[in-house]
């Protein structure tokens, strides 16, 4: 008898890409795809069944099909099928909470995978330099998905001080990007003209969507990760890009935009549909965020595939060309940089002037007409 695997979340991209490629693998005898509206797209062979995890009704179908290992997927900041961010909200947090009071009365249940989110650190200017998965957040989440997602690790640290002896996995992933990934991020990049706050250039990492599979295949299988499969992983690619960056490689120009009229900014895109752009999301291109996936490494043996600045250009190649060629946006940054380091130069040599001959920015001696330039 091999695994039965039941994973939350299947009619999403990612989820269904995931049950694709359980079905392939060894000793996975059956995988049972879980999600409220019917998939978009193939299962290959996977049992679907149409069930709200929101509900109890869940606990008869992890019951019925004897599941041994589950993997949570169905933890995201997008709606699905023309749904609301309160109905996400209630997925996130009641789903998951619906979801382990069945896996706690369930014996079979040995292993459960949770998606998580790097959010949970949230983003503050007095964050550190780099969070390990044991630093505090300076700032908790006040709300979206960084809130929902600390909710649900949350739950998860009680389920596991309840069933000691099932192996639970916490992946904390960092913005997912890929040709195909659907994310608040990927459709801020998407946009035309990228607003961006005055005065700030984050730092920023990315984790291609192939790793996002690659590290979920390997913790949900008891044979690979064995043990040390439990507990809670950074994932991200090597490196960081600035904002800046991103831009420029997109090709897309950016409009700083004042942090007090961001907020108003934010609220208009999601009026208009365009994106996305909550609060949080707001945090994250003010401040930034690095997280370390040392542990990862070490306790995993796993190291991503695709690097922060690899995952970036397999997304941006996915969306195609920009308004501008990248290489116009890099030349016409380069000059705006070249012409602000001459005037702080020239700036900073009148300065040195005023004090160096008492205030007057002249020469001993000097006309009027023979100050010094």
């Amino acid at each position: 008898m091999g695994r039965v695997v039941l994973v939350t979340g299947a009619a999403r991209q990612l989820g269904g890409r995931l049950v694709r490629r359980l079905v392939r693998e060894p000793g996975v005898e059956r995988v049972v795809a879980v999600d409220a509206v019917d998939p978009p797209h193939p299962l290959d062979g996977a049992v679907f069944v149409r069930a709200d995890i929101r509900r109890p009704a869940i606990a008869r179908v992890l019951a019925e099909h004897r599941a041994d290992t589950v993997v949570h997927m169905d933890v995201t900041g997008t709606p699905l099928a023309g749904g609301s961010r309160a109905s996400v909200k209630e997925s996130n947090v009641i789903g998951t909470m619906q979801l382990l009071g069945a896996c706690q009365k369930s014996p079979a249940v040995r292993r459960l995978v949770v998606k998580s989110s790097t959010s949970v650190y949230g983003s503050a200017p007095r964050d550190p330099a780099v969070f390990t998965e044991t630093t505090p957040p300076k700032s908790l989440p006040s709300g979206g998905f960084a809130k929902d997602a600390v909710e649900v690790e949350g739950y998860v640290r009680g389920f596991a001080r309840r069933r000691p002896d099932v192996a639970v996995s916490v992946l904390r992933f960092a913005n997912i990007l890929g040709p195909t990934a659907d994310t608040p991020l990927g459709e801020y990049f998407s946009l035309p003209v990228l607003p961006t706050v005055f005065g700030y250039d984050p730092r920023l990492q990315f984790v291609h969507e192939d790793d996002v599979l690659d590290i979920l295949l390997l913790v949900a299988d008891e044979e690979r990760s064995g043990a040390l499969g439990s507990g809670t992983f950074n994932v991200a690619g090597d490196g960081v890009l600035l904002l800046s960056q991103c831009a420029r490689r997109l090709g897309r120009p950016t409009v700083p935009v004042l942090l007090p009229a961001v907020t108003w900014m934010g609220s208009a895109l999601r009026t208009t549909g365009m994106t996305d752009f909550a609060p949080e999301q707001i945090r994250l291109l003010t401040h930034g965020r690095v997280v370390s996936t040392d542990r990862l490494r070490e306790a995993l043996g796993f190291t991503p595939a695709y690097a922060t600045a690899a995952a970036f250009a397999a997304f941006a190649a996915g969306r195609g060309a920009g308004l501008l060629p990248p290489e116009a946006v890099g030349a016409a940054v380069d000059r705006l940089s070249a012409v602000a380091v001459r005037a702080a130069r020239f700036a900073g040599e009148r300065l040195a002037d005023v004090v160096e001959y008492g205030g007057t920015g002249q020469a001993p001696g000097a006309d009027a007409g023979e100050e010094r330039d």
